[in-house]
């Protein structure tokens, strides 16, 4: 799914890449990933993806990874209380449980930050806004899921901070194929650069050390 250039003139143009990019794994962790759970998805594809945008990144000159994943102890579950209404499945992820562990497929380096979030986007609440000033980053490589979700609600924080946003398609997912469309062509409207994972990893493979 692409957008009409010609029926909305204005709307859509590039941003391109920026000079200090980071690249943020959005709840990849097996509450997400693992079948066995509620919240689960078929996110295989998007996890080999991922690998790949993370084996560009560690090969790359100063190229920082960032992990979030979500966890709902007694104080989260009242400051999120009307989210999880309406995502009760989400409780079963407890801190310390094995569903809010990265999956191993991706394994965080020691080096590598794994942020815990309550909310949808990676910066709400977060330590994750200081953490990429404090790097000097410009741009933000957005993976993970959910597109229509936490990928897109950190899409849009990320720009709204002033960050230009580049999300790799094949390296997000969704439940739904309707949803992860729908929003990847909104975020390529509005928001980040939506490109083929190919064109992520060779602009990292061109910073590699």
């Amino acid at each position: 799914m692409t957008m009409d250039s010609q029926r909305f003139p204005g709307i859509g143009g590039r941003s391109g890449f920026g000079e200090r990019p980071a690249v943020i794994v959005v709840d990849l962790s097996l509450a997400f990933t693992d079948p066995a759970s509620k919240l689960g998805a078929d996110l295989d594809a998007v996890v080999a993806d991922v690998k790949r945008v993370l084996d560009a990144a560690r090969g790359a000159d100063d190229v920082p990874v960032i992990f979030t994943t979500v966890a709902y102890g007694e104080r989260e579950r009242v400051s999120a209380k009307a989210m999880l209404r309406k995502f009760p499945a989400a409780l079963e992820v407890v801190p310390g449980s094995r569903w809010m562990e990265i999956d191993p497929r991706l394994e965080p380096r020691a080096e590598e930050p794994v942020i815990t979030k309550v909310f949808p986007s990676a910066f709400f609440g977060t330590t994750l806004g200081t953490y990429l000033s404090a790097a000097g980053r410009d741009t933000v490589i957005v993976t993970g899921a959910s597109t229509s979700g936490c990928v897109r609600a950190t899409a849009v924080d990320a720009v709204s901070h002033g960050y230009t946003v580049v999300v790799p398609r094949g390296a997000v997912g969704d439940r739904l194929r309707s949803a992860h469309d729908a929003n990847l062509l909104d975020i390529d409207m509005k928001y980040g650069d939506v490109v083929d994972t190919d064109e992520v990893v060779a602009y990292l493979n061109d910073r590699s050390r």
